[in-house]
């Protein structure tokens, strides 16, 4: 699931209509830098549209590799949650009431409701979350990014894995009939024409599907009941050749083979923003890496997971703690110890965005967790303008560091 998110950034150009707002995108290379950011929250960027989104991806990648995370981490995150359960992307004031004019967004309620479920002792507040999440399920099974707006591959998966993350079901959760992996297979494209296999963020004024890597992504994870983290999937063993979908499990199979076949060429996928014609969008490579592992098509990866180990460094270091995080994540699916990520120590560096972690398990030179150690240790992605964008217009957007970023 960085921030990873571009389908919607696409969608919020495409709904404005113009070069003003791609030239907005393009020219913005990060968030400014707020005076007065609270001590618990990672990154040093403006959190104004990914705030509780970079928290949530920070806690889950420590957690994944073994780091206790500080106390007023969480208690930061806790502390967004509204009333109702749901999460904004961030509330300067936290102690005041939420609102109808409060922002709330199913991605950023999901992403906590997983974080905080790795970490435990956090019933509370994930259960008035997914009960939330529930309220605002559609009719078709999914969800879009606020409540009531159209369901879309990205918002439905990651509200997937917050439902599993939970100790729900997803498949036993209803609206009309109709439970997420419903909503998911009506996004899957069919095994011929262009992007055969892949999902679609969502259909088109006419119904069509198109091909979106970045939702192919998230659809896969989603598809398979996992989570932003994934899992290190078992081999596969099988062709990896596309299939009529009648069930989740086929559909993040065709999805995982057009993830492959995307890869193969570069090892990384381009990013589909506007003025950025061939540039390569690490968000969403890193989530595909992730996909693919967790498809049990990890061997499919290894040539993306090389490429993001030689040409992370910049783009992590500009992104941030939701960069870090998608790296560890991907390299935790893979199988690659995150300390040693081509010459980065990935825990450290997100470790160092924010608040010193209780403790962490320091791997010894094989890579494998060993005891107990003090761990001590400034998200912002060029595109985060196109959140706001999204916010205002009501469409869809998981913020990932997928890129994002994906992923926006």
């Amino acid at each position: 699931m960085i921030v990873r998110r571009s389908a919607a950034v696409l969608a919020a150009i495409t709904v404005l209509g113009g070069a003003p707002v791609t030239a907005a995108l393009a020219a913005t290379p990060s968030p400014s830098a707020s005076p007065s950011l609270p001590s618990g929250l990672y990154g040093t960027a403006d959190p104004t549209y990914d705030g509780v989104w970079r928290q949530s991806l920070a806690l889950l990648a420590q957690h994944t590799a073994g780091v206790k995370p500080a106390a007023e981490a969480v208690d930061w995150l806790t502390g967004q949650q509204c009333d109702s359960g749901a999460f904004a992307p961030y509330r300067a004031r936290p102690a005041a009431k939420c609102d109808a004019k409060t922002p709330v967004d199913t991605n950023n309620t999901a992403a906590a409701v997983q974080a905080l479920a790795a970490l435990g002792g956090h019933g509370g507040e994930t259960g008035k979350a997914v009960a939330w999440l529930k309220s605002v399920q559609n009719k078709d099974g999914g969800w879009g990014y606020t409540a009531g707006a159209p369901s879309d591959a990205n918002s439905t998966s990651v509200v997937i894995g917050a439902l599993t993350a939970a100790g729900d079901r997803p498949g036993d959760v209803h609206k009309d009939g109709r439970s997420p992996y419903d909503a998911l297979l009506k996004l899957a494209l069919p095994c011929e024409g262009d992007g055969a296999g892949a999902f679609a963020y969502q259909p088109d004024k006419k119904g069509g599907l198109t091909a979106n890597a970045d939702a192919t992504a998230a659809a896969v994870v989603g598809a398979l009941g996992k989570g932003l983290a994934g899992a290190p999937g078992r081999p596969d063993g099988s062709a990896p050749t596309c299939k009529d979908a009648t069930d989740p499990g086929q559909a993040a199979r065709n999805g995982a083979a057009y993830l492959g076949k995307a890869l193969a060429k570069d090892q990384y996928l381009v990013s589909a923003l506007p003025g950025a014609k061939d540039q390569p969008d690490y968000g969403n490579t890193a989530d595909a890496v992730t996909a693919l592992a967790t498809a049990g098509q990890g061997d499919r990866a290894t040539g993306a997971l090389r490429w993001l180990q030689a040409h992370h460094g910049p783009w992590a270091r500009q992104s941030g703690p939701a960069a870090y995080a998608q790296l560890i994540l991907a390299a935790h699916a893979m199988g690659t110890d995150p300390r040693h990520f081509g010459g980065s120590d990935l825990v450290t560096a997100l470790n160092a965005t924010g608040p010193a972690p209780q403790a962490a398990e320091k791997a010894d030179d094989s890579g494998k967790p060993g005891k107990k150690a003090d761990s001590g240790s400034g998200f912002g992605v060029w595109w985060t303008v196109g959140v706001c964008l999204v916010a205002g217009i009501g469409v869809g957007f998981l913020l990932s560091g997928r890129g994002k970023g994906r992923r926006p």
